[in-house]
């Protein structure tokens, strides 16, 4: 397995290798597998909660009542209620333009068999299905963690890249993030580490860097 200083100097690497732009460019994670055969389903799609982000995920909660208004003042990016989920279900273009607006959904309990009739058949295929939260559970530590976290998913694929941050965070960070995220991945894989190939780094316009896997 990478070490995390080894981690940390591909990033550095990957940054001084990226031309200066008019824009903040984001870093990214890239893993490639092997001996994986994606044909008999293989698939990742899992909640990383990261130790240092430099932005806040968009989080929609969907509940009414206590919950909607608890979320509202937790500041969730939107809150929708049973009522409004069902005018999405009458224009799906408007419902595929509301859930790419959105990283996480959080659903009260009560109203998860609506939101199943209304967007499931939407949410499913993009892996966002909302997470249940008990209608008396503390919305709030909720929105927290998924405003913390990032989703990584991979389908009939054997590779996948993940943003761990942006080139403004300094290089232990994203290399905390990074390695939050490989670990997640390498449990997931039939044969862990084994199962990977190459893990690099690079930036939005940059070039890749490579990484040689060495035990920790």
């Amino acid at each position: 397995m990478i070490k995390e200083s080894q981690m940390q100097e591909m990033i550095q690497e990957a940054k001084e290798a990226t031309k200066k732009r008019n824009f903040v460019q984001s870093m990214e994670l890239i893993v490639v597998f092997k001996d994986i055969d994606v044909k008999k389903g293989f698939q990742i799609n899992e909640v990383v909660q990261l130790p240092q982000t430099s932005s806040d995920a968009a989080v929609c909660v969907l509940a009414g009542g206590d919950m909607g208004t608890k979320a509202r003042e937790a500041k969730a990016a939107a809150v929708v209620d049973a009522d409004e989920l069902g005018k999405l279900a009458t224009d799906k273009r408007a419902a595929r333009k509301f859930i790419n607006k959105y990283d996480f959904f959080l659903a009260d309990t009560q109203i998860m068999p609506t939101v199943g009739k209304s967007l499931g058949q939407l949410l499913g295929p993009r892996g966002k299905m909302p997470t249940p939260v008990p209608f008396n559970a503390p919305i709030e530590t909720f929105l927290q963690r998924f405003k913390k976290s990032i989703r990584v998913r991979v389908r009939g694929s054997l590779s996948i890249s993940s943003k761990i941050g942006d080139q403004e965070m300094d290089d232990s960070s994203l290399a905390a993030n990074a390695m939050v995220i490989l670990r997640t991945i390498e449990k997931r894989l039939p044969n862990g580490e084994k199962n990977i190939r190459d893990v690099m780094i690079k930036a939005t316009m940059g070039g890749i860097i490579k990484g040689a896997k060495r035990n920790a």
